[in-house]
């Protein structure tokens, strides 16, 4: 006799699992960065100088996320053919070297002497006991980690340590920078000061402004990266003024004079608060948006005006790319070309047509026709 079938519903037959898209890998922000500056380009470094002068200018995204990805903005210049006669010549760069070896020779013998005279305070004279540790490793966040120890180091051991060309790290826009200073001094008293070697001379005892306010501006930075380190080292203290040493009048001979960097400090401080982060800005960037040099020049040309400039007649002084900027300006009509001070008297008069249609009442009354910036550039277009 056959068996009856079981009552009950039939097996239920699970359904097929449909194979499921792959999730695109999160691409971290060095990844990011890396395609923008090219897979084969090495990235380029942003020191203090550069990184003084995107302090002050905040609102160029452009110039904050070339720098943030490590792009070469001069080589990036002559591929736009728009090449910047911008740095040092080989003599002066040569001549500076020189004069540092000079400064530092014998342990820092005669830095420490300037620096005694100037800012020594209750401490005791430096002898030869200086320490001089060895601030040698594997790559920048290397180096910043031995700075870093050094530092606590010498501030717990309370005497005089000079640390020479230490690497200093510091957040800007959610990227890491590494800053090089040219020498950093621990005191016995746990005060760190910030030395800075330049070769433009000190003539009675005063140097041409202009290169002061750069020095000032370029070891506030330095202050700011050392001030974090300070903050997590007990009886550390960042000094605030900070020793320029120079070439006494026509010679080679050493000189130094104290700057006070409080109001640099701040200034750059606050503009780097008002940076947008670097990842923001390459988020809004085309697919496909890269840097490389190796491409051609419309497509960097297509790249580099995909990300908003703030071009002033400042740049042309601190930017590798202020001139293509500055021809991009003048073919738009912006008045930001006329400087940034015109800017802010035509409020929202923001080309020069509209301005001159302005003064010329062909847009009804307006009330930048009386302003004085408006009726100059009325007056020039005649």
């Amino acid at each position: 006799m056959s068996e009856s079938p079981a009552s009950g519903p039939p097996p239920q037959i699970p359904p097929t699992r449909q194979p499921t898209a792959r999730q695109p890998r999160p691409t971290t922000l060095r990844q990011r960065l890396a395609e923008l500056r090219g897979p084969s380009v090495a990235p380029h470094p942003l020191d203090a100088r550069a990184l003084a002068a995107l302090a002050a200018n905040p609102g160029c995204k452009r110039r904050a996320l070339l720098d943030g990805a490590g792009v070469d903005k001069g080589v990036l210049a002559t591929a736009l053919g728009s090449p910047a006669p911008f740095g040092q010549s080989q003599f002066a760069f040569m001549r500076g070297n020189a004069f540092e070896a000079k400064v530092k020779a014998d342990g820092g013998t005669e830095l420490l002497r300037l620096l005694y005279e100037r800012l020594g305070g209750g401490s005791p004279a430096p002898a030869g006991d200086v320490s001089t540790p060895d601030l040698s490793a594997a790559g920048p966040e290397g180096r910043a980690a031995r700075t870093a120890l050094a530092l606590r180091e010498a501030t717990a051991a309370g005497g005089w340590t000079l640390l020479d060309h230490p690497m200093l790290a510091l957040e800007v826009a959610g990227s890491p920078a590494y800053l090089e200073p040219d020498a950093v001094v621990v005191h016995p008293d746990g005060r760190w000061t910030v030395v800075e070697i330049k070769s433009f001379p000190m003539i009675d005892a005063s140097a041409d402004a202009a290169k002061v306010g750069a020095a000032a501006r370029q070891a506030a930075v330095y202050v700011l990266a050392l001030e974090r380190v300070a903050a997590v080292t007990g009886g550390a203290e960042v000094g605030h003024q900070v020793l320029l040493v120079c070439p006494k009048d026509f010679s080679n001979l050493p000189t130094a004079s104290v700057v006070d960097v409080r109001k640099q400090r701040a200034v750059t401080r606050r503009q780097l608060t008002r940076l947008t982060r670097i990842e923001d800005i390459a988020e809004a960037l085309p697919e496909g948006t890269t840097f490389d040099p190796a491409c051609s020049p419309q497509e960097l040309e297509s790249a580099v005006s995909s990300v908003t400039a703030a071009y002033a007649p400042e740049c042309l002084a601190a930017c590798e790319l202020a001139f293509h900027c500055r021809a991009r300006s003048r073919a738009e009509g912006a008045v930001e070309s006329l400087g940034r001070s015109v800017r802010g008297e035509l409020g929202g008069l923001t080309t020069v047509a509209g301005v001159l249609a302005a003064a010329a009442g062909k847009e009804g009354v307006s009330p930048y026709r009386s302003s004085p910036a408006t009726v100059g550039l009325a007056s020039s277009a005649r």
